[in-house]
């Protein structure tokens, strides 16, 4: 087996085979004209609109209290006043003036919040590209949070004020910044953040790391190519305006080798999953140890609901994004557990129906795997402007939250935003619905219904599960898998031809109803092995057979009594198992039905358990093991389906 080494510093001369004197230069053109950009608009005409009409500053080197330099990029507008800062922090190269995703995306933003009259300051994480110091996931110092505010605040041309604006990996960190209470960070506006998310109450999702315990697999591929990067080292004497010629010109991303991660994510043991496709070591190889309440989760960058905040926030969720019931319990927690009365009063969310922080590319039919939503567009940006000018510039905004409600939140087969102003939605009527079977609920060919009353008798439904061949993950709300996980919404009739997933099923509703909340599920379990999982898939059933998935979830078995403790099964048992909650807004249509699938994996959603008991990382020899679900007064395994009657 070969031998890997941790990522590689490489010396900047030698990287580029140049000295600085020989790199060109760019000049700033004179102030223009500050038009909108169209959906059209190229890379270059961006680039040209910032030129006429912003100061930028690219590559100014921020300390940090512990000499480490962060590397920003500054663009404001050419006026004498101060203003406010749209302040961005990411992992990514945002660095080089070249046509490309996130560089294209970087002057996009920043031209839209510098015609706006804000300044936009983009930073490189510690250890990413220009940026000195060590990297680690949501493991830097949360001082760098502060002290970066700290500099923001105190150059000549702020007004003291910072906005922190985001999706993904640009959000995850706001929240435990947020907890420093630095004077200067005004507010938040948090899109597809659940990668910051530790522990909330009952979740202990640990940035998106577990879903009931079970490692979720969008960080195994997501890491492999970030901690796998090669950045430059600086000469100490090299001036911030030679930088910014070096980052104009050449991207020092790497080339990284195209990898099947549908078959890579299949290799035993975990540990050295990204070893087995030529990764580097980094953080993945300490996460991958670690058990769900491990100290070392606490240790960083993610917010645990312990955490002071008190700071107005907007939250942007998506139902099919990979952490929208952890995320909404967050937006719960700082409603109800803010500081101030100001700050409880000023939190927001909107939920749309598309993956992983793609509200903008939503159209006028809205596809999300294979299943139209409809129209779900939404103009975001006045939404989320309209919110910085409130907070950031003190403009009289207040028609704004006058007409912005608690929460927005898209109703999918209805498909229309609607308004509430609590999650759930008050009027959600909790209805219970017991699985029941005459015991071979196996397959969408079987006997399992969804029944309003629990049975009399316990006719268990059985079924085998085999680690080496899991049920494939088809669809789904996930993110970031690379080619092994194609996520939305697909019919899953075909995977439902399985021995090993059990479906209950209700009858063909005469009228519509709507699901709007949060999904409790418990069932009751039994199974030879000493551990094993337990997975749940929420359906919606069209009169034509189509099955369409709507939200999905596990629990791991050992920790069914708590993540900070291990219970492991044992032969007669069965077991009451709580599984993390189910969230959507849904529609079934007269004619629908709601499904509930049953199994023990779904994969590569979700690690495999291969049954031993043993720790996940480092097993290889899987055990088959034989499970079952029961369901009767004594064992009343069921969903509560939060129900909206309008």
């Amino acid at each position: 087996m070969h031998r890997r080494r941790r990522p590689i510093a490489v010396p900047l001369r030698r990287l580029l085979g140049l000295t600085p004197a020989l790199l060109p230069t760019v000049a700033l053109c004179a102030l223009g004209r500050s038009p909108a950009l169209s959906a059209q608009e190229s890379p270059d005409s961006v680039v040209a609109l910032l030129e006429a009409n912003a100061h930028i500053t690219q590559k100014v080197m921020v300390p940090m209290r512990d000499g480490t330099r962060m590397a920003a990029d500054v663009y404001r507008p050419r006026t004498d006043e101060r203003v406010p800062v749209i302040f961005s922090r990411t992992p990514y190269n945002f660095a080089s003036w070249r046509d490309g995703e996130f560089s294209s995306g970087t002057y996009r933003r920043a031209w839209e919040a510098v015609r706006r009259g804000y300044a936009y300051v983009v930073m490189n994480e510690r250890g990413r590209y220009y940026s000195e110091g060590e990297w680690d996931i949501l493991g830097t110092p949360l001082t760098d949070s502060w002290d970066a505010f700290e500099w923001m605040e105190n150059q000549p041309w702020s007004n003291g004020k910072v906005g922190t604006v985001g999706c993904s990996s640009t959000a995850e960190w706001q929240m435990a910044a947020a907890s420093l209470d630095h004077p200067a960070h005004t507010t938040l506006v948090a899109q597809g953040f659940g990668a910051g998310v530790g522990r909330i109450g009952d979740w202990y999702e640990q940035g998106n790391w577990y879903r009931g315990g079970a490692e979720q697999m969008l960080f195994f591929a997501w890491l492999y190519g970030v901690q796998t990067g090669v950045r430059p080292i600086f000469p100490p004497n090299l001036t911030q305006e030679e930088l910014a010629r070096v980052s104009r010109y050449f991207d020092l991303a790497p080339e990284m080798p195209s990898v099947d991660w549908s078959e890579a994510l299949t290799h035993l043991p975990l540990v050295d999953i990204l070893e087995n496709v030529q990764g580097n070591e980094g953080p993945y190889e300490s996460m991958i140890r670690r058990t769900p309440n491990d100290p070392l989760w606490y240790q960083g960058g993610l917010y645990h609901d312990d955490m002071p905040f008190d700071k107005p926030a907007i939250w942007f969720m998506s139902w099919y994004d990979v952490s929208t019931g952890p995320n909404l319990a967050l937006f719960n927690h700082m409603r109800e557990n803010a500081e101030s009365e100001e700050a409880r009063d000023n939190q927001y969310a909107v939920i749309a129906p598309t993956l992983h922080c793609a509200y903008t590319r939503a159209t006028e039919n809205t596809v999300v795997g294979e299943r139209s939503v409809g129209d779900a567009r939404w103009d975001y940006d006045a939404l989320v402007y309209g919110w910085l000018d409130l907070w950031l510039k003190e403009q009289d905004t207040n028609a704004l939250l006058d007409t912005l409600p608690r929460v927005r939140y898209y109703t999918m087969g209805a498909n229309e935003w609607r308004s509430a102003d609590a999650w759930p939605p008050a009027e959600a009527e909790i209805v219970a619905y017991y699985l029941d079977s005459g015991g071979s609920a196996n397959t969408r060919f079987g006997d399992g219904v969804l029944t309003t009353a629990p049975p009399d008798a316990d006719r268990p439904d059985r079924f085998t599960y085999d680690p080496m061949d899991p049920v494939p993950s088809y669809g789904g709300n996930v993110c970031c898998t690379g080619n092994a996980v194609r996520g939305g919404a697909l019919d899953q009739q075909e995977m439902e031809e399985r021995e090993d997933i059990l479906v209950y099923t209700t009858e063909p509703f005469e009228e519509g109803v709507e699901v709007t909340g949060t999904i409790d599920i418990t069932l009751y379990v039994s199974s030879d092995a000493r551990d094993t999982d337990v997975t749940v898939k929420l359906i919606d059933v069209y009169p034509d057979g189509t099955a369409y998935n709507l939200d999905e979830t596990i629990q791991r078995l050992r920790y069914r009594e708590g993540y900070d403790r291990e219970v492991f099964m044992e032969e007669g048992e069965v077991a009451e198992v709580k599984l993390s909650p189910l969230s959507t807004s849904n529609f079934f249509a007269p004619g629908h039905r709601i499904r509930i699938e049953v199994s023990s994996s779904n994969f590569p959603r979700f690690t495999r358990n291969l049954n031993t008991g043993g720790p996940v990382w480092s097993d290889t020899e899987p055990v088959v093991a034989r499970n079952a679900i029961h369901h009767s007064r004594e064992y009343p395994s069921v969903v509560r389906l939060p129900i909206v009657r309008r």
